[in-house]
């Protein structure tokens, strides 16, 4: 028997079965080393930085019911970002009390888009996807607050809640399942009908929506490479980048807006 690929003998120890005859080992390496995973190594199937997440926003919407210092001390705020930027990130861990529909609506969204996205990225690209759409939510909210001067309640307005984040990982799906060819109607449904929400119900930060959603699309962009060794400089250089648009957007507002005197 020869190889069908380079056409050499093989034995019958090593051949191995291809799409039409057989191949010998050192062809299956080579094609094995030249077309590598299009996604990143998957985990067992236990969705545990979703599990982990879920919990720990649970547990401090809990603490804002009993004190609103966990609040004020985490919510984001455009004329807050410069001073306290751990707010970009923060933010995305509270949610609106007492109800508890805005965290609910936002934790099923999660353990949905993570018990699928999780297993297929692995464990800690999936926590990067969200903790970046996070952030790209938070200054998404800062960008369009500063190129609304005329309105200054914009600036001073606050903004909680994982939607960010969340709006990152429904895109994460998209763009995915875009490279592994699957459908992504579902996905296009549930996108439009928040984007609907976003307009029709008054008090949603629409600007999160958006910024978490482009920021998750190249983040899911990155983590498609098909070089693994591209998908955390990738990552990082998104990071990056949206740092350089929170600082731009504090020369877009007045000075005074960017360190006000309390």
């Amino acid at each position: 028997m020869r190889c069908q690929r380079c056409e050499r003998p093989t034995c019958a120890e090593c051949q191995r079965p291809a799409q039409v005859g057989v191949q010998c080992v050192d062809c299956v390496k080579q094609v094995a080393k030249a077309n590598p995973r299009a996604v990143s190594r998957p985990t067992d199937g236990k969705p545990i930085v979703s599990y982990a997440l879920i919990g720990l926003c649970s547990l401090i919407w809990l603490g804002q019911l009993v004190s609103e210092r966990v609040t004020d001390e985490m919510f984001f705020a455009p004329v807050l970002g410069a001073s306290e930027p751990w707010r970009f990130i923060t933010a995305a861990f509270v949610h609106a009390s007492p109800s508890p529909m805005h965290l609910l609506f936002n934790m099923y969204a999660l353990w949905l888009t993570g018990q699928y996205l999780e297993p297929i990225l692995g464990r800690a690209r999936f926590l990067a996807l969200f903790l970046i759409s996070a952030f790209g939510g938070s200054v998404g909210f800062e960008v369009l607050a500063a190129l609304d001067v005329p309105r200054a309640d914009a600036w001073f307005q606050g903004t909680v809640g994982a939607s960010g984040g969340v709006f990152g990982l429904f895109l994460g799906v998209v763009v995915l399942n875009l490279r592994l060819k699957r459908d992504i109607t579902p996905m296009l449904i549930v996108l439009g009908l928040n984007a609907v929400l976003s307009f029709l119900v008054s008090g949603i930060a629409w600007q999160a929506h958006l910024g978490g959603a482009i920021t998750g699309a190249a983040c899911a962009a990155v983590l498609n490479l098909r070089d693994r060794k591209l998908h955390w400089p990738g990552l990082a250089a998104i990071v990056v980048a949206l740092a350089a648009l929170a600082w731009m957007a504090t020369k877009w507002v007045p000075a005074a807006w960017v360190n006000p005197i309390v």
